[in-house]
């Protein structure tokens, strides 16, 4: 393994909603191109990562996945800790998840930088016939809250791409804007956003040593 990848920035971006919801599916269509109909609920964290060009620049999108269950609210903090955009994800056949998507958003910015990008994903939308959101409820949504808002699938790759390289494009605009008008002069959030690699998070042997079986999930 070399000392130092090929990217000129890393960018962590955090995935949140309820369980169930797809989001582990969304991370590995983004970063390996691939999609487990064996999915399972994610136990604690895991986090995978890929390297896009973006406005000339090479960023490497380090994705983090966290489990939706409140048992593992725990690890919040540590969770959001260096996190320059987020996911805020429902399953468009599911009411209940949508309906959550507001409690999601207040613990991201409770939690979170102030200046995260965050993005409303609706998915599953290959699921039209189950439809249990409209576009115009979960537009309204993001409107209110000065979000942007796309539908996806991670089943048939529809808009996932599109979701992760609107965030970084947005990120990275805010980067640039925030040097050129720092030139040079310390940051309150520096560590917001730069081509450090965010911290770890850790998880004690309470999380580590789950053994309940997984809840299968889209």
């Amino acid at each position: 393994m070399t000392q130092h990848e090929d990217f000129d920035l890393l960018f962590k971006i955090v995935l949140i909603g309820d369980s169930g919801v797809g989001k582990s599916n969304l991370l590995t269509r983004f970063t390996k191109n691939e999609f487990n109909f064996k999915s399972t609920s994610t136990i604690g964290v895991e986090f995978s990562t890929r390297t896009v060009q973006i406005q000339n620049k090479k960023i490497k999108a380090q994705v983090w996945d966290t489990a939706g269950q409140e048992r593992f609210r725990s690890i919040t903090s540590a969770f959001y800790r260096g996190a320059v955009a987020a996911l805020l994800v429902y399953d468009i056949t599911k009411r209940e998840s949508f309906e959550n998507v507001d409690k999601w958003y207040k613990e991201l910015r409770q939690n979170g930088e102030k200046d995260m990008v965050v993005i409303l994903v609706g998915n599953k939308c290959d699921l039209k016939h189950l439809r249990a959101v409209s576009q115009e409820e979960a537009t309204s949504f993001a409107e209110s809250k000065k979000i942007s808002f796309i539908e996806a699938s991670a089943l048939e790759a529809v808009n996932v791409d599109t979701a992760f390289q609107n965030v970084l494009t947005d990120v990275n605009i805010l980067k640039n804007n925030a040097e050129n008008d720092d030139k040079g002069k310390p940051s309150n959030d520096a560590s917001t956003i730069n081509n450090k690699a965010p911290e770890s998070i850790k998880l004690n042997s309470n999380h580590l040593n789950e053994s309940k079986p997984k809840k299968k999930c889209c």
